[in-house]
C-alpha cells in the first residue's frame, strides 16, 4: 500500500465525514460518497470540520455514486447497519482488486454480513467518536475520535495512515472483544439518549439512569460471556460511566436518527443483545425494553409531535 493511499468513504455521514475529513486534512486524496445534499455542498464549499480542537473548511472530492470508489486503495464502509447488505452489494462491483475495506459501523456482526452479502472480506473496527452533521457539508465533533482495527497483515499500514492524520488508532488481536465492548457502551447510552433527548453527561450523572446503565451493561456482558466472547479486562460498568463523563456533550446517533425522522440502528444494539440473549438462554429485560421503546418511537407518524 502506498504511503498516501487513495481513500473512499462509502456512507459519508457523521462518522464517515469525521474520519474522511481528518484524512483529507492530512493531505490524503479522499472521496466522500454520500447523500446529494451533503455532496453538493462539499463539492461547492468544502467540508466544514468543527472539532474540539479546530474549526476548518477543507477540500475533498464528493460523489453520490458507488463507482467513485473504483480507484480507492482503502474504502471506509460507514453506512448505517440497516443498509449493510444492500450497500455491500452496491459497492462490490466497483472495488479495485487490492482495495481494503474497513467497516466503521456500530454493532458486532457487520463484517460477517458484508462478506455473506457480497464476498467482501471487510476489516472490522471498533469506532469511538461523537459527531453529527449540522447541515449540508458541515460536521460538528463533540467527543473522542479513535479506532481499533482487527489484526491483519494490511492493518498496521492503515493504522499508521490514521495516526498520521491525528486519529488515534491501534490494532487488536481480539477485535471481537473490542466490538462487544463498544456494543456495551452503545447499549448503555444510545437508546436512553434518544428516549430522553439527554446528553451523555446528564445520563451518566443521574441516579436513576446510572442504574439503567449498570443493568444494561451487566446484561450485555452476560450475553457476551455466554457467546464465548473474550471481553477486554476491566469493569465495563465503570468504563461506561467514565465514557459518559468524558463525552458529556454527546448525543447518540440513535437520538440523531429519531430527530431526523430516520430509522435507527437499534436492532443492531439493544435489540441484538436481546435476540442473542434469547438464543443463548440469557435474559436481557432492560435491553429488550430499551429496544422496544425506541422501536415504538420510530414507528410514530410524526416524531416531532412526540418531542413537541
Amino acid at each position: 500500500m502506498p504511503a498516501s493511499p487513495r481513500v473512499a468513504v462509502f456512507g459519508a455521514g457523521a462518522v464517515g465525514c469525521y474520519f474522511g475529513g481528518m484524512l483529507a486534512r492530512a493531505g490524503l486524496p479522499v472521496t466522500l460518497i454520500g447523500r446529494v445534499h451533503h455532496t453538493e455542498a462539499i463539492e461547492r464549499d468544502g467540508l466544514l470540520l468543527d472539532t474540539l480542537t479546530f474549526r476548518e473548511r477543507g477540500r475533498a472530492h464528493a460523489a453520490t455514486d458507488a463507482a467513485a470508489a473504483r480507484d480507492a486503495e482503502v474504502v471506509l464502509f460507514c453506512v448505517k447497519t440497516i443498509t449493510t447488505e444492500t450497500a455491500a452489494k452496491t459497492l462490490a462491483p466497483h472495488l479495485a482488486p487490492r482495495a481494503v475495506v474497513v467497516s466503521l459501523q456500530n454493532g458486532v456482526d457487520n463484517a460477517a454480513r458484508i462478506r455473506s452479502a457480497s464476498g467482501i472480506d471487510a476489516v472490522p473496527a471498533a469506532v469511538y467518536v461523537a459527531a453529527s452533521m449540522n447541515g449540508p457539508g458541515s460536521l460538528r465533533h463533540t467527543g473522542r475520535g479513535d479506532l481499533i482495527l482487527d489484526a491483519r497483515p494490511e492493518t498496521p499500514c492503515i493504522a499508521s495512515m490514521f495516526e498520521g492524520a491525528g486519529v488515534p488508532c491501534r490494532v487488536s488481536d481480539n477485535v471481537e472483544g473490542e466490538l462487544w465492548a463498544k456494543l456495551v457502551m452503545n447499549c448503555a447510552y444510545n437508546a436512553m439518549s434518544a428516549l430522553s433527548r439527554a446528553r451523555y453527561g446528564a445520563i451518566a450523572s443521574n441516579t436513576w439512569t446510572r442504574e439503567i446503565i449498570r443493568r444494561a451493561v451487566e446484561e450485555t456482558v452476560a450475553v457476551a460471556h455466554a457467546a464465548g466472547v473474550r471481553l477486554p479486562d476491566g469493569n465495563l460498568t465503570e468504563a461506561a460511566l467514565r465514557l459518559g463523563i468524558a463525552m458529556e456533550n454527546a448525543i447518540s446517533s440513535t437520538a440523531q436518527d429519531i430527530a431526523g425522522h430516520r430509522l435507527t440502528e437499534i436492532d443492531s444494539l439493544n435489540g441484538y443483545v436481546a435476540r442473542r440473549g434469547a438464543e443463548l438462554g440469557v435474559a436481557a429485560p432492560v435491553n429488550q425494553t430499551l429496544h422496544a421503546l425506541v422501536k415504538l418511537l420510530e414507528e410514530q407518524d410524526d416524531v416531532s409531535a412526540v418531542f413537541g
